[in-house]
């Protein structure tokens, strides 16, 4: 066993010597703390990120754990794998259009605006009143009604708010059609600089940024310029909150799938992506706080090992996620240069997506004519159903406040595509049918979902349920 753990502790190493970070997963839960402080006694940073695992940064090199190996202290230790949000096709075809890129860069130039970023980190807003009345803007929302939503809203009452975490990068919380439904921790008060819960987290009031380490977990879209030239976040989290639970029947913008849910904004992810420590925090800190569906537009396609089970940290909060009944629906991924894959087969699968956790509802994207979308991974047993993902409208950070496109005013450069844009559909389609059933776990609310299913044909055999995401149909499951 020592042997084992040695060997690969030091491929480990050897892939962590770049990235300068390792999680690693002791024996004892008794020893995390005094093993963190070792740790940073050496030179190095650590804590803890769960009650078995730790982070350790720094310059790590293989003598300064030897003995720590070799005590049996050490169960796994692994690379703290960087995790993204799944790249829009269209924009990482766009990168490689000069006329294009010459087109953008002349707007830019009549247009400085467009070249400066989103710097708001406002402060967390009053719930606002709500008028009761239509939403105007519902006609745009193709796959609301393609998932039969307002059929499906009449057929069972909400009988309990259900939190559903979108852990993402961010959430623009002072949004007209979304501070309303924002989660508000009802155990904090807000900014007095206490951690009146005691979680760890001082005034956390609609969630925490885990990459800016503060109670802001505001999304911080970048500029037109920057999206096109660095990747920037374009406002990736705040889109996909919308679909799950952007305010119904307030007169104002859209509705989400379950439109009275609360959404608990967890920031984890950046410009230059995220890491499975700050993934785990996030997912035990919605566990922890009550979410009961975690909604997962990100994951890793190449990065990760290509059995996916060295990222046992991942698995293993995924897994406590089950234990304390909640769902985890995760993005299946939008494949190599924008050309969809099968999870099944490829060597470098979507993961999470891909992962064998029960609990997992991985979630496919297909277009207004119930096409599988060209850029989405498949995979007849390891993604589960398919839902909208293709030009899909919804909530936004910049001024304009929802949009189907992406882009500055008028001027767009690419669709809001992706299975980042399907999963917050079945995530809010989860939230809706538990409010209504509270008594179900969590294994229970995915077979109605995954059998309720309407079928067809562009993904019969290529995901587990043969079909698409149909709400009318699953309240009636």
């Amino acid at each position: 066993m020592i042997k084992f753990l040695t060997v690969t502790f030091a491929l480990v190493l050897g892939q962590a010597v770049q990235a300068e970070s390792l999680l690693v997963k002791l024996a004892s839960p008794s020893s995390i703390q005094s093993t963190v402080q070792i740790m940073n006694a050496k030179g190095l940073k650590a804590h803890a990120v769960s009650d078995t695992w730790i982070e350790i940064s720094g310059d790590v090199k293989l003598s300064q754990f030897k003995g720590f190996l070799e005590s049996g202290a050490v169960l796994h230790a692994q690379p703290n794998f960087k995790v993204n949000t799944y790249t829009n096709p269209a924009l990482a075809n766009l990168r490689k259009n000069p006329k294009m890129l010459a087109k953008i860069a002349a707007f830019v130039k009549a247009n400085p605006a467009a070249a400066l970023a989103q710097v708001d980190n406002p402060e967390i807003p009053n719930v606002p009143t709500a008028t009761p009345g239509a939403d105007p803007l519902f006609s745009k929302q193709w796959g609301m009604n393609d998932i039969s939503l307002l059929n499906a809203l009449q057929l069972a009452p909400v009988t309990k708010d259900i939190i559903v975490a979108v852990i993402d990068t961010g959430v623009d919380y002072t949004h007209e059609d979304l501070a309303g439904n924002m989660w508000h921790n009802p155990r904090e008060i807000p900014n007095n600089g206490i951690d009146d819960d005691r979680n760890g987290y001082v005034d956390d009031i609609v969630g925490w940024d885990f990459l800016g380490k503060d109670n802001k977990p505001y999304d911080m879209a970048g500029s037109l310029l920057d999206i096109v030239l660095k990747g920037a976040n374009p406002g990736h989290g705040t889109h996909c909150a919308g679909n799950v639970a952007a305010v119904g029947n307030n007169s104002v913008g859209i509705s989400g799938v379950a439109p009275h849910a609360k959404i608990m904004a967890l920031r984890f992810i950046g410009n230059e992506g995220g890491t499975t420590a700050d993934a785990i925090l996030a997912i035990r800190y919605a566990v922890d706080n009550g979410a009961k569906v975690l909604s997962n537009s990100w994951g890793s396609e190449g990065e990760d090992p290509a059995d996916g089970a060295t990222n046992l940290a991942l698995k293993e909060a995924i897994k406590y996620a089950q234990d304390h009944d909640v769902l985890f629906i995760a993005a299946a991924g939008n494949g190599h240069q924008g050309k969809g894959y099968d999870n099944d087969s490829d060597a470098k699968p979507g993961v999470p997506a891909s992962y064998d956790n029960d609990n997992i509802i991985s979630v496919a994207a297909i277009d207004s004519s119930d096409n599988l979308g060209s850029f989405s991974n498949w995979g007849a047993h390891t993604v589960d159903i398919a839902a909208p993902g293709v030009k899909i409208f919804s909530t936004v950070v910049q001024s304009s406040k929802y949009s189907d496109s992406i882009g500055f005013g008028t001027f767009t450069i690419a669709n809001w595509d992706g299975t980042s844009m399907a999963t917050p559909h079945v995530a809010g389609a989860a939230a809706l049918y538990w409010s209504a059933h509270p008594t179900k776990n969590w294994a229970e609310v995915k077979a109605a979902i995954l059998g309720s299913a309407k079928p067809i044909s562009s993904v019969q055999g290529k995901v587990t349920s043969n079909g698409k995401l149909n709400v009318e149909a699953l309240m009636k499951f």
